[in-house]
């Protein structure tokens, strides 16, 4: 019997155990990869980083990364790429986004983490649900700059071109003239920010005055070039022959590992005379207050956006504290209405409130308004006789007694004439709260 309980109990657990890996064999695997093709880079020279996501049935919406950023680095966002592959004799279904990723610091920088959301649905089922997939960071080390190489005009790119343009005749030039030049640089797998200024040598006889760089960015699925547009404006200012430098521009070539050179060659300009020399100093002048409102128009436009004075994070956190501010008083003037309002409820119903009426009363010797006030005051004292004869036989003196004798019985022949005491009201009314039979209802601003 012993042995065929062994067995039955060995069958079920073999069975649970099955049940058990059969599930796990059907359950959904959803994964992330991360590859780089460089794990190592000079500063500007752009790695490519594809993030995966994969799962062994299907996604039901697109993949979004998400706004990715690399602290130190620019980081440009190309596609997804739809991709499949085989895991364990079966294809399974993947994404991949493409970023290419740009260090502009001489320091290592960390491609960080991600938190992809994505939709797809379980084996066996078709409706998509929502997963969060989690990649790990990937650390870039970054090289400096070769010794002997200029930081400037570092720039890593896998081709250069370079042309100049002259908006006049440069064999036709005379004292006085103004000949604008414009240098164009287009440049493959870097982004515009990367491309060096224009170094312009000073040369005599000749004033320099620039015009604003443009730069551009320009992108398609598969790469990214990069755009930078300068131009100088000379005037001309001395008769005889000018020689404009040659210019050089240098890359590094990331895939050949050299060193290149682009040159623009020297310029020579012959300079006539010019017998009208009393413009030279008006053009001088209006070339000079170009450049001044060029310059106080880039200020401007670099200035960081401000509302009164205040940077939009300043500013978020002072109106967000003026509106707390402004809440919390107007809890604080609900709440003190309300108080208030409950207090004068309390206090028009009080025995203070009718004494304090009976005093004006008889002051005014307003005869029908001190009987009145007087009985509706004797009768918030709660006593064991509600009439004045017995508040002043227990709280008053011998004279007040005998006022509220006087008092009531010419109250009942109909005379109201008869004036009160009021500091024997007043008195009587002091004993009254100091044997502790009543509680006064006051504030800060009610005083009995």
């Amino acid at each position: 019997m012993r042995s065929l309980g062994k067995i039955v109990f060995l069958t079920w657990v073999l069975g649970v155990l099955l049940v058990f890996l059969s599930h796990s064999a059907q359950a959904q695997k959803l994964w992330s990869e991360v590859s780089l093709n460089k794990q190592s880079v000079y500063l500007g020279e752009p790695v490519e980083v594809t993030v995966s996501v994969y799962t062994s049935t299907w996604f039901t919406a697109g993949v979004d990364p998400g706004n990715v950023k690399v602290k130190d680095a620019y980081t440009v966002f190309f596609r997804n790429v739809s991709t499949s592959k085989t895991v364990a004799g079966k294809t399974v279904s993947g994404v991949q986004m493409i970023f290419n990723v740009f260090p502009n610091s001489a320091k290592n920088i960390t491609f960080p983490e991600l938190e992809i959301e994505v939709e797809t649905p379980k084996e066996g089922g078709y409706k998509g649900i929502a997963h969060v997939v989690k990649t790990k960071p990937h650390q870039i080390k970054v090289r400096p700059i070769p010794p002997g190489f200029e930081a400037e005009q570092w720039l890593v790119t896998t081709s250069l071109s370079v042309s100049q343009q002259w908006d006049a005749d440069i064999k036709n030039v005379k004292v006085g003239d103004v000949l604008t030049r414009t240098i164009s640089r287009n440049a493959a797998n870097t982004v515009s920010q990367l491309l060096p200024p224009v170094i312009w040598d000073s040369v005599a006889g000749i004033s320099e005055y620039p015009y604003r760089s443009n730069v551009e960015s320009h992108r398609s699925k598969t790469a990214i070039s990069a755009k930078r547009t300068e131009t100088m404006r000379y005037l001309f200012e001395k008769e005889g022959e000018v020689i404009l430098p040659e210019m050089e521009f240098t890359w590094w070539n990331p895939y050949h590992k050299k060193l290149y050179k682009r040159t623009l060659k020297e310029v020579k300009i012959d300079v006539q005379p010019n017998p009208d020399l009393g413009m030279l100093a008006s053009v001088r002048d209006s070339l000079q207050a170009q450049i001044a409102k060029t310059e106080a128009a880039e200020e401007q436009a670099e200035a960081p956006f401000t509302i009164l004075g205040m940077s939009v994070k300043k500013f978020v956190t002072v109106l967000a504290s003026i509106i707390l501010l402004l809440v919390a008083l107007m809890l604080m003037l609900k709440w003190a209405l309300n108080y208030r309002r409950n207090y004068l409820l309390k206090y028009h119903s009080s025995e203070l409130y009718y004494f304090r009426k009976l005093k004006k009363a008889i002051r005014r010797n307003n005869n029908k308004e001190q009987v009145k006030n007087l009985y509706i005051w004797i009768d918030r004292l709660h006593l064991k006789e509600p009439t004045l004869t017995y508040f002043a036989e227990v709280y008053g003196t011998e004279n007040f007694y005998n006022q509220a004798q006087l008092f009531e019985s010419r109250i009942a022949e109909g005379d109201l004439t008869y004036k009160l005491d009021v500091k024997e009201l007043s008195k009587g009314r002091k004993k009254f709260v100091e044997s502790g039979r009543y509680t006064i209802i006051t504030n800060g601003w009610i005083n009995p």
